[in-house]
């Protein structure tokens, strides 16, 4: 197995994969902020991070994989200033910020699951790190990279850039780093425009605060995740993913707080997940341009004609790579089940292919270095599954009798596919599980029923009893009650 290459968004280009400490590796990929449902765009982050924590545990490597939740709330836009986005929600359903909190960090945690995503290894809060965050600001004044003014701590950039170079991830000079040049209340406390919070004095109105050696406040959204990730996975650690989003100003400022603490680079690789756009825009809360993963499951979105498994819409997601722009349509996601039920349908006769002395017509040595090769290139799974549909072609001509395959070339095809398919890209067999199948069965019969209570008012009896027999031939037991009549499954 070749070795794994990674692109880092620091460099610019495609490094060799080097564990800080052999057979181990940490990784931190910034959570949600739970004041609302996640949308398709977030899942696709989080999608882009499973797919690597997946492939480097089947690697053997020894992964702590640590994915925060943002519940202390962040100003909007990201900047210094503004209404806390929880504190906005909770104000406008007229509820306590933590339960907003508890909402929708429950939906975050059904979501994921309804898309197969592997937990992560320590998932830790912001509010439950709050100490962590204030010696953090502590040792940064120290270090003299920051300074209070009324009650607020800021990160001094202009002095931690004579030192450090700020602006490296994003490649962007110093001068062109202002986050904000609107007047706004408070940006006077600043010494430089281009300055962040640390922590942030609050108001008399805001709910969220705790008590620090400089007011009670709240700590600042960049220095959740530095505090949160340097107290799990170190000073320094192999990746750091999120959107591409994040690159400018919160990672950025993840490194300039992290070298102002520690006197170091915290993290090796940087990994940015790149967008999903709807009608050719960004998908975003903030602009309302979103679809929520619910709406794929039901159907019920004016972007959609149907609904789809959540498997379907997985396998539509990791048809793109991780870093390009992934456009979303209703005629895609179409494409996309195609794709899903052709390979699923063949691994699905796997089992009853007819087995030869001697395989012909494929080499699958050369298939399986193929598929290792695709996710070791910075996890290419869209050229892993050009992979698998060269193999579905393969199995297709051995059911047809225009190839043959071996007992043990079956045996190793079985045993590959399957940690292709469902351990690397984490799909599920939904043809295999009977989901779509029990879901067209069960209206079959429905339309049956109806027929059958139809030729009843008419008094056509032998019709009525024609349809009762046949379904109970294959199985189907029709049960006629005061509130209708339901089936029930015997056998199939």
């Amino acid at each position: 197995m070749k070795d794994l290459y990674i692109y880092n968004s620091l460099s610019g280009k495609k490094e060799k994969f080097r564990p800080i400490q052999d057979g181990h590796v940490g990784i931190y990929v910034c959570g949600p902020t739970v004041y609302s449902n996640v949308h398709l765009g977030n899942v696709r982050t989080f999608m882009s991070f499973d797919l690597v924590f997946r492939y480097l545990k089947h690697l053997g490597y020894k992964v702590r994989y640590v994915r925060n939740i943002t519940d202390a709330g962040h100003l909007e836009n990201d900047a210094d200033e503004g209404e806390d986005r929880i504190a906005k929600k909770a104000k406008l359903e007229k509820i306590e910020p933590m339960e907003v909190v508890q909402r929708y960090t429950v939906d975050f945690h059904e979501t994921l699951s309804k898309f197969n995503f592997l937990p992560p290894s320590i998932e830790p809060t912001a509010t439950g790190h709050i100490m962590e965050q204030i010696e953090m600001i502590q040792k940064i004044i120290k270090n003299d990279f920051a300074y209070e003014v009324n009650g607020s701590v800021y990160f001094d950039v202009i002095k931690f850039n004579t030192k450090n170079k700020y602006g490296k991830l994003s490649k962007r000079n110093i001068e062109d780093l202002i986050h904000n040049t609107r007047s706004l209340e408070g940006q006077s406390d600043k010494k430089n425009p281009q300055d962040f919070a640390l922590w942030k004095k609050a108001e008399s109105q805001h709910i969220m605060r705790w008590p620090s050696p400089w007011s009670d406040g709240f700590p600042g959204w960049h220095l959740e995740c530095t505090a949160m990730s340097t107290k799990y996975l170190g000073e320094s650690f192999d990746i750091h993913g999120g959107g591409m989003d994040l690159k400018f100003p919160h990672h950025e400022c993840e490194i300039a707080q992290s070298e102002a603490c520690h006197g170091n680079n915290p993290v090796n690789i940087w990994m940015h997940a790149n967008m999903l756009t709807l009608n050719g825009q960004k998908m975003a809360k903030s602009t309302g341009n979103y679809i929520i993963p619910n709406d794929f499951l039901s159907g019920k979105s004016e972007h959609l004609t149907k609904k789809y498994s959540a498997s379907v819409v997985r396998f539509f997601i990791l048809q793109a790579h991780y870093r390009s722009v992934l456009d979303f349509s209703n005629n895609a996601l179409l494409a996309s089940e195609k794709g899903y039920n052709k390979l699923m349908d063949a691994i699905n006769i796997l089992p009853n292919l007819v087995i030869n002395k001697v395989s012909s017509g494929f080499d699958l040595e050369l298939w399986i270095k193929g598929c290792y090769k695709a996710m070791n290139d910075d996890f290419n799974s869209p050229i892993l599954i050009a992979e698998l549909f060269r193999v579905v072609k393969f199995i297709n001509q051995v059911k047809d009798g225009l190839a043959g395959i071996s007992d043990k070339n079956l045996k190793s095809l079985i045993y590959h596919i399957n940690i292709f398919v469902f351990d690397i890209l984490g799909l599920k067999n939904e043809i295999e599980l009977g989901t779509e199948f029990e879901g067209k069965l069960k209206e079959t019969v429905d339309i049956l029923i109806k027929l059958r209570a139809e030729a009843r008012l008419n008094k056509d009896f032998d019709l009525s009893d024609k349809i009762r027999d046949r379904l109970e031939e294959i199985g189907i037991q029709l049960n006629d009650g005061k509130g209708g009549t339901t089936f029930s499954i015997e056998k199939l």
